[in-house]
């Protein structure tokens, strides 16, 4: 048996490009708008169509496969999504179990509850296989409807006592038996008690699953959990093949899609703690309403073991909070914490004083904006506040709690927490069960509140890691607010460090432009040229074919009605099969009743809808006429029936219908939302490159002083350090040994600055954004100032055809203005996208580099 665990088989297959992540459009159409699908989220799709469909050489029946993804990663939405991949697979019954009910409550308001703001499927309804699917919850599996998605809700230890003692009306060993059921656990880890305790327990949950799971070679068992144990022998044999992703949540953070976690320590008492907390909070939602963004931030103020410690830490917030006055301001105001020193000096820029800030303070947070959530019945009673606390009509500010929040919580807009505690765990030479807790709940916390910005399209992604004193960095910070205990410290972020929510490689480092290229003419009158991101618009669209829709040769097959008897035994004549048949109907010969119904029965098809890819559309009577749109079409019956069309009005109906459909998929491949100009715009090279804070992994700073000394050296790099990848640093080198080169080409002043997330470029067709990695400034004395503007990505082997949109894009910007010389100031520029540099091919990239500045080298003068 292969000795590697199942994902790190994928794994290969995913590096080496032999697993096809591609997600079917019903499965993408099916899923709420708002979500858009992550990378991971689809190669864990693609993960597990593989092993559905073809599965491995060691794969048993029935299929049981556990996703192993980090907190925050989204996995209720995969889950989603799988329940609609296997509806088309021909599954109708699934069965979701967890272990409280506190995660059911959520779930069953995420799966069904269209007017949630976490509803996770299409909100307008779901279409599979062209029909109207229903999501239907059950209490068993008897009777349902087989076209409905049918989906029964429980806790392990209902599910357990269920069928321990059978019931009426409850799931039962025959229900999993009689038809194919998909298993779904969510919080996985907690149903393996059995294997972990490495004992045999007869009637545990484990064992529960287990026959239920066996009941049927068709059915499914799905795990899901952010936690699993990979040390432990009999588990590592358990599930060997079986987790099919570990996307863990080191990775996830290095991913950028969780806030960076930053530990505010100070010796001050506890009131003071917390008010500092508060400040922060109210200095992240001030900057987020100055950029137009609409974030409402929550503080969760953790008690330590006892519901009456935290019954107490509320009273005391709400006193603090009465007698909150500007002098209390000025105390905190005084702390040398920088990121509270940040705090203060943007409510200063914004006019905000001190009393005015204590004003605030006591209108956001008064007593019912605060919310206790300790003893189960508080908490079942406050879920749906608990679980919607990122909506717009929810007001709530502050959580009070113990520990029941510690797992199944989902909240993107907590940013900070308090410890309103100063005692910690005697871990007696290893991290305690408190501490241990503490950063799990901080791991929660650490989910990412996605925002928007005009340049930037990743709204679910870190934006500013290369840009630490962006004043909207703050907004991507989780803030745990302790006392300041040098040894607590060190074991909370052990702890942190063990569960992967900080990464302790990571380092800030400053680059800074040198002094002597802040002093040249070309720092001070130089310009970028980049394009913008936009709109997109269609104006120009008039007909299908300007969209790049066909629709064409839509074929729809018709059995025949009739046919005949045949005694086989008793006749010599040959039995044949009947002739199928193809004609091509034009949508022109359909009655126009039909056509109508079918357009009034998708509803993509609204004359709205339709007016935003097709604004030269007039009317529906146009659309359903006009050659350029369905007037234009036709669909083909085929088969043996084929000839009956006419007098069949349900089949002219499916068939229309499936031609609707067939339009829809491929407008929707075509259309997107955003372009990138195509008219580039200057901006002075001094406003966009300037000194940076940016995050280092320590790997990444091998041979920093050799490198550091090497860049200072060379006046055309005008930065005072590089942390780039070796295939960047290897390109850098290789420009060093064509400086002669270059200088022989009459370009005897010249710029290499790096691109570390300053300026973005946006593809022309979709609006789709990078960073070029470099920017190339070659300039030569030809009357005026020539210039050669270059955009340079090196890029080593194994990314180039992931990211080949990149260099085509590069080559095109290159054909339109390679040749046009765009003027600013003294300056004439030609802007040119270079093929990518691969350290490998070095002489390539010098060849192709070399013939690009040399073109076109009799200046155009306007």
């Amino acid at each position: 048996m292969n000795g590697n665990f199942l994902y790190e088989d994928l794994d290969s297959a995913v590096r080496l490009r032999l697993l096809k992540i591609n997600v079917p459009a019903y499965l993408k159409e099916g899923l709420n708008p708002r979500f858009d699908l992550r990378p991971y989220q689809e190669e864990a799709f693609a993960r597990f169509f593989h092993c559905f469909e073809n599965g491995s050489k060691d794969k048993e029946k029935p299929l049981h496969l556990l996703f192993n993804m980090a907190t925050g990663s989204g996995k209720t939405l995969i889950m989603a999504g799988l329940i609609l991949y296997l509806y088309e697979k021909g599954y109708r019954n699934f069965l979701f179990f967890v272990h409280s009910t506190n995660i059911i409550q959520k779930t069953r308001d995420n799966f069904l509850n269209p007017l949630s703001s976490k509803y996770l499927f299409n909100p307008n309804g779901l279409r599979i296989d062209g029909r109207r699917t229903q999501i239907a919850e059950v209490d068993n599996f008897e009777g349902v409807h087989d076209d409905d998605i049918n989906i029964c809700f429980t806790t392990i230890q209902q599910l357990h006592l269920d069928l321990k003692d059978l019931k009426e009306g409850s799931v039962s060993y025959e229900d999993f038996r009689k038809s194919k059921t998909v298993l779904i656990a969510d919080e996985a880890h907690h149903m393996s008690a059995a294997t972990k305790s490495q004992r045999v327990m007869m009637e545990s949950w484990e064992n529960t699953v287990e026959g239920i799971f066996r009941q049927n070679d068709e059915n499914l068992l799905l795990e899901f959990t952010a936690t699993h144990d990979y040390e432990k022998q009999k588990m590592v044999e358990k599930y060997r093949r079986k987790v099919v992703y570990r996307y863990d949540l080191a990775e996830f953070r290095n991913d950028r899609y969780s806030k960076d976690v930053v530990i505010v320590r100070s010796g001050m008492n506890p009131d003071e703690r917390i008010l500092q907390a508060l400040i922060l909070s109210q200095y992240k939602q001030e900057a987020a309403a100055k950029h137009r963004i609409q974030l409402k931030p929550v503080i969760l103020l953790k008690a330590q073991k006892t519901i009456k410690q935290s019954e107490e830490n509320k009273a005391n917030f709400h006193q603090l909070i009465d007698s909150l006055d500007a002098a209390k301001i000025d105390a905190i105001r005084r702390t040398n914490i920088p990121v509270v020193q940040r705090a203060f000096r943007f409510f200063n820029d914004e006019g905000i004083g001190s009393a005015q800030l204590a004003q605030r303070l006591k209108h956001e947070f008064q007593e019912n904006r605060c919310l206790s959530v300790n003893e189960e019945k508080e908490k079942e009673r406050h879920q749906m506040l608990v679980n919607s606390l990122e909506d717009k009509d929810n007001r709530i500010r502050a959580v009070f709690a113990v520990r029941k929040l510690n797992e199944g919580w989902d909240v993107l807009n907590l940013f900070d927490i308090v410890r309103c505690y100063e005692t910690r765990d005697s871990g007696k030479g290893k991290i305690g069960p408190t501490t241990m807790a503490e950063a799990q709940l901080i791991g929660r916390g650490a989910r990412y509140f996605p925002f928007d910005l005009p340049d930037n399209e990743d709204r679910f992604r870190r934006k500013f890691d290369s840009d630490a004193e962006n004043e909207l960095r703050i907004l991507e910070e989780l803030h745990y607010h302790s006392v300041n205990d040098s040894r607590y410290i060190s074991e909370i972020r052990d702890a942190l460090a063990k569960k992967g929510i900080i990464e302790e490689r990571i380092v800030d480092r400053q680059m800074k432009l040198k002094a002597p290229f802040k002093k040249t003419e070309f720092y001070k009158y130089g310009v970028v040229w980049r394009n913008i991101r936009q709109k997109k618009r269609y104006e120009s669209v008039a007909s299908f074919d300007d969209l790049g829709v066909s629709g064409k040769n839509h074929v729809h097959k018709i059995a025949s009605r009739g046919g005949v008897e045949h005694a086989v035994f008793e006749t010599t004549e040959p039995m044949h099969a009947e002739e199928e048949k193809r004609i091509d109907i034009e949508i022109a010969s359909i009655d126009r009743n039909i056509v109508q119904t079918a357009i009034a029965r998708n509803p993509f098809f609204t004359f709205a809808a339709l007016k935003k890819y097709f604004p030269n559309l007039h009317s529906m009577s146009r659309f359903i006429e006009d050659k350029e749109y369905l007037g234009g079409l036709a669909v083909t019956f085929e088969g043996s029936g084929a000839s009956e069309w006419k007098d069949n009005r349900a089949e002219q109906l499916a068939a229309v219908s499936g031609l609707l459909r067939r339009i829809e998929a491929e407008v929707k491949v075509q259309v997107t939302e955003y372009e990138g100009s195509r008219r580039f715009q200057e901006d002075p090279l001094r406003d966009i490159f300037k000194d940076k804070t940016i995050k280092v992994d320590k790997l990444k700073l091998a041979g920093e002083d050799d490198l550091k000394k090497f860049i200072s050296s060379k006046k055309w790099f005008v930065f005072d350090s590089l942390y780039g990848t070796s295939e960047e640093n290897a390109f850098v080198k290789m420009l060093d040994r064509c400086a002669q080169q270059l200088r022989d080409e009459g370009y005897n002043e010249f710029y290499l600055i790096r691109n570390e997330r300053h300026f973005k470029l946006y593809r022309f067709e979709d609006g789709q954004g990078f960073e070029p990695d470099f920017l190339l400034f070659l300039l030569k004395e030809n009357g005026a100032t020539s210039v050669r503007h270059l955009f340079i990505e090196p890029k080593g082997r194994h990314l180039q055809e992931h990211d080949r949109w990149k260099e085509d894009f590069l080559k095109e910007i290159t054909e339109q203005y390679g040749g046009e010389e765009l003027v600013s100031h003294n300056y004439r520029y030609r802007l040119i996208g270079a093929p990518f540099y691969d350290n490998q091919d070095e002489n390539r990239f010098k060849d192709s580099l070399m013939e690009l500045i040399t073109e076109n080298e009799e200046t155009k003068h306007e």
